[in-house]
């Protein structure tokens, strides 16, 4: 008897993207990208020169991910798309010498089939909010999450810390090794990836209150950035919500069957 053939579950976001200067600031340092395959974020790093150009140097090298139809293992596209962006910001140092001490952090998204890649650098965050619990799948990359983890810091004392706006990991045109991670997608799951213009200002209770609704991924994504505006948005905030659905070109999806 013919056996039926067996392919991956193909996954896809269902998304959203809301971004905002904030109540403070003039300009908007931060970048992002929004696909059905790809969310990206990146944020420029503030009190340095330009940075709202190098999160948008960020941007455009992960510009060729939205349809990931790059070759290569999921990681290592990922991966690739930081170098890129690295050296892009080199480069632009180079031709500007007033550029000098630009930086940016990135945190994205990447999906395939039922995998997702995450690379992350600084202070962007990415959540999931899986079976009602909301969990942070990214680990800052900032001076008061290393002394928080060493046990130098109670977690109550870090909007007081004077340094808590300094971030460890950064694309600034030197070399970088993002965190990158690979796990399973689930359909149902709800991703968000913010800058920290969000998670600076609303608590993880807050989110997790949001996040829950069953409004649609627009309404939750303006949502979020207007209770960081009555909050007062001392900074950009940039917000991306993706759903994991099942691709109506999946095999294995009821409605790509024949009946």
């Amino acid at each position: 008897m013919p056996v039926a053939a067996s392919f991956p579950i193909m996954f896809i976001f269902r998304f959203a993207s809301s971004s905002h200067p904030g109540v403070v600031r003039d300009n908007n340092e931060d970048a992002h990208l929004a696909t059905p395959r790809l969310l990206m974020v990146a944020d420029g790093v503030g009190g340095h020169a330009c940075g709202e150009v190098a999160s948008a140097l960020a941007a455009d090298a992960f510009a060729s991910l939205r349809d990931d139809h790059e070759a290569g293992e999921l990681l290592d596209v990922l991966r690739d798309a930081a170098e890129r962006a690295n050296t892009n910001i080199a480069e632009s140092v180079r031709s500007n010498s007033e550029r000098t001490g630009m930086a940016t952090t990135v945190t994205a998204l990447l999906l395939r089939d039922d995998q997702l890649g995450i690379i992350h650098a600084g202070d962007s965050r990415a959540y999931l909010l899986r079976d009602g619990e909301l969990a942070q799948v990214s680990r800052d990359d900032s001076l008061v999450q290393d002394l928080l983890d060493e046990g130098d810091l109670d977690e109550a004392d870090v909007k007081q810390h004077p340094y808590r706006s300094v971030v460890t990991k950064v694309l600034q045109g030197r070399p970088v090794d993002p965190t990158v991670e690979q796990r399973t997608a689930r359909e149902g799951d709800r991703y968000l990836v913010c800058s920290d213009g969000l998670s600076d200002v609303v608590g993880l209770d807050q989110l997790r209150e949001i996040l829950s609704s069953d409004d649609d991924v627009e309404d939750i994504a303006e949502a979020l950035v207007r209770t960081t505006l009555n909050a007062g948005a001392p900074d950009n905030v940039t917000v991306l919500i993706g759903d994991v659905i099942r691709d109506k070109a999946d095999p294995n999806a009821d409605d790509a069957k024949p009946q």
